[in-house]
């Protein structure tokens, strides 16, 4: 399944110990990966350079990356399927990926936030701005990494936040992370409604002029996936969705 992952083998992301974070870089344009790497020094960041996915996917297997500045129009393998790639390979399917890219259409940003990326930048692009970024991305994982194990659910359905498990009456669910992400900001907010521009925006860090109704359709496939616990997600109308508790759980509180 594309952009999918099986979500409770154990999640194992190398941290970079180093004081300065490297960076891998797949920029087949040799003068701006040079500035990119100029710039990206300055900021406090190491750099290794490929120019192409290939040569991506062979250091990915040798060093430890902090997080990945991904184009996408590469020779050969493009920069969807190299981002497929690190998402479906257990050793680093957790490392962070910005993709830099010319192709700035929606569709375009979509696929790439479908696949898992954690952020898009279009080119022409500010230095400034992409540093910002990557900074927060970075202190996200950190911050996400000294966390302990943390588990969301109700009644049946649990969802594991840091081996990135699901499981509905014991049984392992499969689903892509974007529908991970959204069930995690449904449970987290159990009984409260949340709007689609939420969900996009404060949870997803998505341009918010991708179109909301993009929720509805991952929202739908989450319903589907989750059976009988797929009546949980209520509509909220003219908002977005909401999350009821089982009834257990509504009483017991």
């Amino acid at each position: 399944m594309r952009g999918a992952f099986s979500s409770c083998s154990s999640t194992f992301f190398l941290q970079n110990l180093m004081s300065e974070p490297l960076l891998l870089v797949v920029e087949d344009d040799q003068n701006l990966a040079a500035l990119m790497e100029y710039n990206l020094n300055r900021a406090g960041y190491r750099c290794h350079i490929v120019g192409s996915a290939e040569a991506a996917m062979v250091e990915l297997g040798r060093k430890s990356f902090a997080l990945v500045l991904l184009d996408v129009m590469l020779p050969g393998m493009d920069g969807f399927e190299l981002c497929r790639h690190i998402r479906n390979t257990h050793l680093y399917r957790d490392l962070p990926i910005i993709m830099v890219t010319a192709k700035g259409e929606e569709i375009d940003r979509i696929l790439g936030f479908e696949l898992g990326i954690d952020d898009y930048v279009v080119k022409p692009f500010s230095f400034r701005e992409l540093n910002l970024r990557i900074r927060a991305i970075l202190k996200r994982e950190r911050r996400q990494s000294g966390k302990a194990q943390e588990v969301l659910g109700t009644g049946g359905l649990e969802v594991d936040l840091v081996r990135h498990c699901v499981t509905l009456d014991g049984q392992e669910l499969v689903l892509t992370l974007m529908e991970f992400k959204l069930l995690v900001a449904l449970l987290k907010r159990k009984g409260e409604a949340q709007s689609r521009e939420t969900l996009l925006s404060d949870v997803w860090d998505i341009d918010k002029s991708i179109s909301t109704r993009t929720i509805d359709t991952h929202i739908t496939r989450i319903r589907e996936k989750l059976g009988n616990y797929g009546a949980l997600i209520k509509t909220v109308r003219g908002l977005g969705y909401r999350l009821e508790p089982q009834e257990d759980e509504q009483h017991a509180s």
